[in-house]
């Protein structure tokens, strides 16, 4: 019987855990996630195949439902996709944190050239988490304009949430190769790599053993949605970094119940200790969340 999202207060209790941490949703400005619904709506040219967005209510009543899971903390990640507009994003998530105590405050940039001075006023205002699209933005990570980024972020410490994998489809700029270069000059970057890279999760999984400070999260990770087998070797690499694994749903953007992401890493056999580090003790350590 396919889990949901009631029994895993008692799973949380089971193992031992004050509840979950979820360093992958997104809160955004109304306008913006409506069109980002519309886009799953559509099943556009990335998705191919209807993607029904399961939780549509409002930001309050997201909020409660993910509270009601046993989420204590949780990311409110927008990402910019084009130039100027980092700073009205930026803006909303930053009213919405300070109304949304369990939510980390959350910030995106773009490589523009106000970036270099936004993102170190932001790191210095408290954001907590940033996060950053290479498929949607269409822009390399390795874009010259974001250097100054990634030196402030990488002095500071603060974590960034990349999606950086060629899933669900190819971006111009997708793959690990990018990263890898950013991570060259910047080995200390708090970078978390979105989705754990898919479909290149092998290749980041690399990166990941390489860096210390660099980590990978959760999010659509082997959902039966995809109905796809999981890469060989993956599984052993994955309980050997325990401690660089943080949990990320995608809430709400998701076509399944919250439960089947925790479901899904049960089924991967990896124990208890495992599993209590990935949904509690890692993002709560990264973040400073108290039990």
């Amino acid at each position: 019987m396919a889990w949901e999202d009631a029994d895993l207060p008692a799973y949380a209790a089971r193992l031992g855990i004050p509840g979950i941490v979820d360093v992958h949703t997104h809160f955004m400005p109304p306008a913006i996630l409506a069109k980002v619904w519309a886009y799953f709506d559509s099943a556009g040219p990335l998705l191919g195949r209807p993607w029904p967005v399961t939780y549509r209510g409002s930001d309050d009543q997201r909020v409660e439902q993910l509270r009601a899971i046993g989420v204590k903390k949780f990311s409110a990640l927008s990402y910019a996709h084009k130039p100027g507009i980092a700073g009205f994003m930026n803006d909303w998530t930053t009213e919405f944190a300070a109304r949304t105590p369990d939510a980390l405050r959350s910030a995106t940039f773009y490589p523009e050239p106000e970036a270099a001075t936004y993102v170190p006023k932001l790191i210095a205002d408290g954001v907590e988490v940033f996060k950053a699209h290479v498929q949607v933005g269409d822009f390399a990570p390795n874009d010259p304009l974001l250097e100054p980024v990634w030196s402030a972020l990488a002095e500071s410490g603060t974590p960034i949430v990349l999606h950086a994998g060629s899933g669900p489809a190819p971006g111009t700029h997708t793959g690990p190769s990018p990263v890898a270069d950013v991570m060259s000059r910047h080995p200390s970057l708090a970078l978390i790599i979105a989705h754990l890279g898919m479909p290149e999760i092998s290749e980041f999984l690399d990166l990941a053993e390489s860096y210390p400070n660099m980590r990978l999260d959760t999010t659509m990770a082997f959902v039966d949605f995809w109905g796809l087998p999981i890469p060989d070797g993956v599984v052993p690499r994955l309980a050997a970094l325990q401690d660089k694994i943080l949990f990320g749903t995608d809430f709400p953007n998701i076509p399944y119940a919250y439960a089947h992401q925790v479901e899904v890493l049960e089924r991967l056999d990896l124990g208890d200790d495992w599993m209590k580090d990935v949904l509690w003790h890692n993002g709560a350590k990264l973040f400073g969340v108290a039990a």
